[in-house]
This record gives structure tokens, sequence and C-alpha cells, in this order.
């Protein structure tokens, strides 16, 4: 039997008479994006193509803003030049950039600094930064005493905010990754460009986030099914699938990234306290919220925190989340409350 997931609210908005669905896409921050938009017959009419082309061209620019600022790949962006900063400097950051880091600080002090954006030192040391690739030739994976090392050269470098002057304060020698909420947030700038350009029926993807509003020309929301990590052999634990009208949903797990180290599965997510990737067994985590960028953050967090303190925050916080949990050969399902309330079946 399918469940599915349902808004807590409808828009009344409908989609126009006639419309039809335009595809847009391209590249950005190492994978792909994609947006899918219900327009009026007469923006498909005479003239579209100048009108395809210009949302074309401002989604693209959206999330080029985003990598200008925030890429932890990108030398010249205005993260990369915080993270080579001297120490006891403050630096102004442009708006968004600063939303950004300021959110991301929030949820590393609601999780006891279980997802901090100022880890990135720690995920570079095991791999999964911008240069040392785990997989590429003379990677070492680090010893205990290398992670002790690194983690006692972080401890007392905090980055503080003045928000009234929208400036970051770099300690010295912290490296922010943006990467837990940077591509959540890209997806949000996405959904509001297209409202500012007053497109009110879309789904929006960077990288397999999504964010949806408004309806498909035949009436439906836009549905999407949930992640589900299976290896050959694996018993699935059931389709979900979520109705995106204004909402978002995000992922993480330890099945995109990782690296195996002596028979141990090595993920990508890096637990900031003990400097070590997750050991927890939580093959995902899903959360479904109002803003990708939230959804994001709190997978991520979430899936550090495991599925004991994780679900007693998310039941604090009254997000709706997913669980997946490795047993055996099967996947078992540990939902929130607030997740359970909206689910119905089919």
């Amino acid at each position: 039997m399918r469940r599915v997931l349902l808004p807590p609210s409808i828009s009344a908005e409908p989609v126009p008479a006639g419309a039809g669905i335009v595809d847009f896409g391209g590249a950005s921050m190492g994978t792909t994006w994609t947006a899918r938009v219900a327009l009026a017959p007469g923006a498909m009419a005479a003239g579209a193509p100048l009108r395809a082309a210009s949302l074309q061209a401002g989604l693209q620019e959206q999330l080029d803003q985003v990598v200008a600022q925030m890429s932890h790949w990108e030398p010249a962006s205005e993260l990369g030049r915080f993270n080579r900063a001297g120490a006891g400097t403050w630096h102004a950051l442009p708006a968004d950039f600063f939303e950004v880091l300021h959110y991301a600080l929030e949820v590393a002090r609601e999780t006891g600094g279980a997802c901090d954006p100022c880890a990135g030192v720690l995920v570079n040391l095991w791999g999964f930064g911008p240069t040392g690739r785990h997989y590429e030739a003379g990677f070492v994976p680090p010893s205990a005493r290398d992670v002790a090392s690194v983690r006692a050269g972080m401890a007392g470098r905090v980055v503080a905010l003045d928000i009234p002057r929208r400036r970051a304060f770099q300690p010295g020698g912290v490296q922010l990754d943006l990467s837990a909420v940077a591509k959540g947030f890209s997806v949000d700038k996405l959904a509001q460009y297209l409202e500012g350009q007053g497109c009110r029926h879309y789904l929006v993807e960077v990288g397999g986030e999504l964010r949806g509003a408004g309806f498909k020309p035949d009436g439906q929301p836009w549905w999407v099914a949930l992640e589900e990590p299976l290896a050959p052999g694996t018993v699935p634990a059931g389709e979900i699938a979520v109705a995106l009208h204004g909402l978002a949903v995000a992922t993480s797990g330890d099945y995109r990234k990782y690296f195996m180290q002596d028979a141990t599965r090595r993920p990508h997510t890096i637990d900031p306290r003990s400097g070590m990737p997750i050991t927890n067994a939580l093959a995902a985590v899903t959360v479904v919220h109002e803003r990708a960028m939230a959804a994001d953050a709190w997978s991520t967090a979430l899936t550090v925190l495991g599925p004991e303190h994780g679900l007693a925050l998310a039941e604090h916080k009254r997000l709706a989340v997913r669980f997946l949990l490795r047993e055996g050969k099967g996947l078992r399902e540990i939902l929130s409350s607030r997740f359970q309330k909206m689910l119905e079946e089919e």
C-alpha cells in the first residue's frame, strides 16, 4: 500500500487555463539543477523563446551567485576569502552569505555542535573537501591522533556574528563549509526568483533537493517519491510519495558519498563533536519543511545525532522527519509525530 504525505494547507490559486510545463535546467555546485514551470499559453506562444531564455538565464544567475558567495570549492568565493583571512579580523558579508551562515550557526547551537559550519577542516581531513579527495592517489585516512590534533586546533575558535552590521569574525584558521545548508538555500533562491517573475506553479530541484508550489496543468500537485537506499537483497521500508505543494524535501544519508576503510563505511557526514564520520547505522534521514534550507540543514544535523537523539529533537522542534535505520537485511522506519500526522494511505 502506497503512503502519501500531504501539505497542511492547499492554495486556492488555480493553474492558468491551458497552461503547459516548460522545463529548465543546467549545472551548478558540482551537480545538476532543474525547474519545471507551469506557464500560461501566452507565455508559450509568440515571444515564448525570449521568455524562456530570460527565465533560464535568471535561474542560472541565482545559482551562480550562491557559488560566488558560498562555495568552498572556489578559492575566489566570498567564503574562500573568509577562510584565508587573518586571525582576529571582521568581514562584511553579502546578505545571502550572512543569512546562510547565521542559520547554520543556529542549527549548530541547537544541536550541541552536531552540524557545525565551522568544521570544514575535519571534512577536508577525511577527504571530502575540495582537495586531497578520498578517491585520489595518495590519500590516507587520518589516524586517531590526526583527528585529535585537528580538533585540539579548533578548540575555542568561534566565528562570531555582528548582526546589525552583517559581519563575521574570523578567529584564525576556521574553515567554513556550508555544504549542509547552501544547496537547500539555492533551491529556495530558485523558488523565490520564479515567484518574483509571477510564476506560482513549479517544481525546482538542485542535486536531489526539491521544493514545489501550486499544481501541474492537470490539477495534480508535484508528486515526488522519497529516497530509499536499497542495496541488493535489502527489504524496503515502503514507498512514500510527497505532494510538494508549498513544501520542500531534503535527504541526507550514508549511501551517496563514502569510502570503505577496513570493511567500515566512512560516509561524508562528519560528526564535529568526535571528528569522525558517523557510525550510527542511519541510512537516510528525510526532512519535509516549508524551506529547503531548513530541510537541508536539519536532515544533516539529525543524521549526525542519530535515531534516538535526532528523533527527540525533531519532536521538540515539531519537524516532519523520516529516519531509515539499517537493521539486518532491511531498513527500519522511524517517523516523527508531525510526519505521521501528514501521512495518508491510498
